[in-house]
């Protein structure tokens, strides 16, 4: 029996086990099976575990009344993923008077938000390159960003936490402005309990998250400001980020994986790195961690949780001469930037497609490097079509991919011609050498020389010349 011959029940069951490759493979069988592969529920499963909730609306008929499959939303973002092995255009934009540590992309706002060493936030369009506001000098070198829909967070090298809620009434959703009003008193804010600079911020649903060089993560609940829980470590913590329940931070050259309900260490990857691990990311789904250290590499590790949350090295590979300050992550994009001045870009497609079929596990995936800064990138983010950086010069740059899938189209729809014509050349060369060939069969004895018998090309007539002159 053919596999469309199976109950629609089963054939669903089969398609549960099949990755997006494979499922779009057998789309292409018949109509049959591409009804039942494109209405499967595994399209939103992969998206979701991809990227997240979609940021744009799914609807695409006129007037909303119809919707985008899951297969369409799918289809689309991984094709949009081919930006950024394209052609790019750099964007520089000027505001900072000195060095920015710290670079966050909002994208699902399609926003840019800064600092760094002269203590003030700065908000960007993403699109536009234009800056759209700034705070008030917060009085210290700030040295970590983040921020949501509902939230804006900063926090700095005197141990305290700036945060600015959304004002519902705004279009770019924070009033960084100093004014003195009561509305915007009650829209800003500032707590208090490092001891020591605040390296890192994370946001979830209903907690903030802080880390700090006084050793220690503290966990704050978002609507009370409180802080709830201390996590303590033995060295100065770089970096941190959360998922669901748990939360995964570099102390010096080690990484710590917390549960947080209830507090409880599970596991330590000691000497991760030669030197301090400066710099953390995690996937969507949290399965995937990536380090970043003072070694210039980068190691990628499997979140394996039976019974508890453990990290296991996958894989190592070190693009950068250079420490590695910051990591961002879009599947399948990890981008890294570091103190040599250069951004490298790693497909991770690859790496976990041999993982999974169990082939050469050294097989690395492809990267591609990314110029703009003469030493010291401190701070990286990706949007769905942009990279921004920010590093010791005191400017913001943008990599801007937008147009690199056209561009692309037009190169190849202009080597198409090219072809073509060459094509037409040839054949119209060797149709009129062919008529030449045959023309030649019949006045042979014109064309040899009535006294030598030779026959007279361009140089045989160049030959007979001069026989008549001696």
């Amino acid at each position: 029996r053919a596999l469309a011959d199976l109950p629609s029940a089963l054939i669903s069951e089969i398609f549960n086990f099949l990755d997006p490759k494979e499922l779009g493979i057998i789309s292409c069988v018949n109509t049959y099976l591409y009804r039942l592969a494109t209405e499967h529920h595994v399209w939103k499963e992969f998206y979701y575990e991809r990227w997240g909730h979609p940021t744009a609306s799914v609807n695409a008929g006129p007037g909303g009344s119809e919707e985008k499959s899951w297969k369409e939303l799918f289809v689309e973002r991984e094709f949009r993923s081919k930006t950024f092995m394209g052609r790019y255009s750099i964007d520089t934009l000027y505001g900072h008077k000195e060095a920015v540590r710290t670079v966050f992309v909002l994208a699902s706002k399609k926003l840019v938000f800064t600092s760094g060493y002269d203590q003030v936030v700065r908000m960007w369009d993403l699109e536009e390159g234009l800056l759209i506001a700034s705070s008030r000098i917060l009085g210290c070198t700030i040295r970590a960003v983040t921020a949501d829909s509902r939230l804006l967070i900063a926090g700095g090298t005197d141990g305290f936490i700036h945060g600015w809620k959304v004002d519902d009434g705004n279009p770019r959703l924070f009033d960084l402005s100093s004014s003195s009003s009561s509305s915007n008193q009650t829209k800003e804010f500032r707590v208090w309990e490092h001891q020591g600079p605040v390296t890192c911020l994370a946001l979830d649903a209903g907690k903030m998250y802080s880390s700090s060089w006084d050793m220690t993560v503290r966990v704050w609940d978002r609507f009370s400001l409180k802080c709830s829980k201390v996590l303590v470590h033995n060295d100065w913590v770089w970096s941190l980020v959360p998922h669901d329940t748990t939360v995964v931070s570099t102390a010096g050259s080690s990484i710590y994986v917390w549960e947080t309900d209830p507090d409880a260490r599970l596991d330590l990857v000691s000497k991760v790195h030669n030197g301090n691990a400066y710099s953390l990311v995690r996937s969507h789904t949290g399965k995937l961690l990536f380090t970043g250290g003072e070694d210039g590499s980068i190691h990628m590790f499997e979140m394996i949780r039976s019974p508890k949350c453990t990290a296991r090295k996958i894989s190592t590979w070190i693009p950068h001469t250079g420490q590695v300050n910051s990591l961002a992550f879009e599947f399948p994009w990890l981008v890294s930037g570091s103190s040599d001045g250069k951004i490298s870009l790693i497909d991770v497609r690859e790496l976990l497609k041999s993982r999974r079929k169990h082939l050469n596990p050294k097989v690395e995936p492809p990267q591609r490097m990314l110029s703009g800064f003469g030493c010291n990138l401190f701070s990286v983010g990706i949007g769905s079509d942009r990279i921004v950086g920010g590093g010791e010069e005191g400017v913001i740059r943008i990599w801007n991919f937008s147009q690199a899938l056209e561009i692309e189209q037009r190169i190849r729809a202009l080597r198409a011609v090219r072809l073509d014509n060459r094509m037409r050349r040839r054949r119209f060369q060797e149709e009129a050498g062919g008529r030449g060939n045959h023309d030649d069969k019949f006045p042979v004895a014109a064309n040899r020389n009535p006294i030598t018998g030779a026959k007279i090309g361009w140089h045989g007539k160049r030959r007979a010349t001069g026989k008549v002159k001696s």
